[in-house]
């Protein structure tokens, strides 16, 4: 190779180096400017304060996400006390029924025993004390009859009482009372009959107790039922195992009721007026199991904010302390910022 050709090589490897180098500079030019426009294009738009994260939205940007609010109105909610219900089988009822009448007839048998033992007791205590004119054997005998009655008699009288008790325990003072009697009360005979069934009512700790002559409206959960009366007989003493409130016993038709049959109370007495907010179905987004609202803090300032679902009114929830009256809040587009905040915690994530 002569030295023209080694030149010619040369030159052409400085040309291309020198190429290659302007483009890596001009590229990296244009990279940076790509990036101060992405950085104008899409400003920062969240960040927190005090804990509270705010995202900034512009008033131009709202418009064109079609994000809209509403301000917040007071309302009168009138409460209702919600409950929830058991048709019970009274076999258990029934069956301590029985055993109670057997036992009070024990009793009556051995109460017939006792006198009679005692009279042939006292009879031949009497003609001992005469001359013995009958022998101290005889006596003894009588003697031992006499307390060996009185003995039945105190078992048939504890028999009674612990059977007595523990119908208390299972059915209350007044059901129990009222099974108890030779001739039962009218209620009980209804059921009896089975024409009337037995209710385990649950209500809320802070329900009034109700009262005789009291009624309440069920149904079967599920069932599509017209509901029906129930009437208050007594406080249970056993509560259900698997809800929480206070245990009342009711009565209702047996026609569309069944042992076993869950029941929904369709209406009670009710609680007072109440004064807050209606949050619409469309301003609330669902995090972390929590419903949350976007609370207008600014004219492009929005901050995320718990509300309560305990209370269900019309197309939305009742709120009486958090959201206030005249909040404004985010109705449409709530999801989208909820989007830009979850932005803003995974590109902190990865700067950390």
């Amino acid at each position: 190779m002569n030295k023209k050709t080694t030149a010619v090589i040369i030159i052409q490897a400085c040309i291309i180096v020198v190429l290659l180098w302007l483009l890596v500079l001009f590229s990296k030019d244009e990279f940076d400017e790509h990036n101060r426009e992405e950085e104008i294009e899409s400003p920062v738009r969240v960040h927190t304060d005090n804990g509270a994260t705010t995202i900034t939205v512009s008033a131009e940007t709202q418009q064109q996400s079609d994000i809209h609010t509403q301000v917040l109105t007071q309302v009168k909610h009138q409460g209702s006390l919600e409950g929830l219900g058991t048709v019970i089988s009274i076999d258990s009822l029934i069956d301590l029924r029985t055993r109670y009448m057997a036992a009070l007839s024990e009793v009556a048998v051995a109460q017939a025993a006792l006198a009679n033992s005692q009279n042939d007791y006292q009879r031949l205590a009497k003609l001992n004390e005469d001359d013995h004119n009958i022998s101290d054997r005889m006596l003894i005998a009588a003697e031992a009859s006499y307390k060996t009655d009185q003995a039945k008699l105190l078992a048939a009288e504890t028999n009674v009482s612990n059977l007595k008790y523990t119908m208390r325990q299972q059915w209350g003072e007044a059901l129990s009372k009222e099974a108890s009697e030779r001739t039962p009360s009218e209620a009980v005979k209804q059921l009896l009959d089975y024409k009337q069934v037995l209710l385990r009512i649950t209500l809320p700790f802070d329900q009034p107790d109700p009262h005789t002559g009291e009624t309440l409206q069920v149904s079967p959960i599920g069932s599509g039922l017209a509901p029906v009366n129930a009437s208050f007989i007594a406080i249970s003493p056993q509560a259900d195992p698997t809800l929480q409130g206070k245990t009342y016993f009711y009565s209702a038709g047996a026609t569309h009721l069944r042992a076993g049959m869950r029941l929904s109370i369709q209406s009670l007495k009710t609680t007072g007026t109440r004064s807050g907010v209606i949050v619409p179905q469309s301003a609330v987004v669902w995090y972390g199991g929590k419903a949350w609202v976007y609370r207008k803090a600014g004219a492009d300032h929005f901050v995320r904010e718990p509300i309560s679902t305990d209370i269900e009114s019309g197309n939305g929830w009742f709120n009486q302390h958090s959201p206030t009256v005249g909040s404004t809040i985010v109705t449409n587009g709530a999801q989208l910022l909820l989007s830009e905040e979850f932005k803003y915690q995974i590109k902190n994530e990865n700067d950390d």
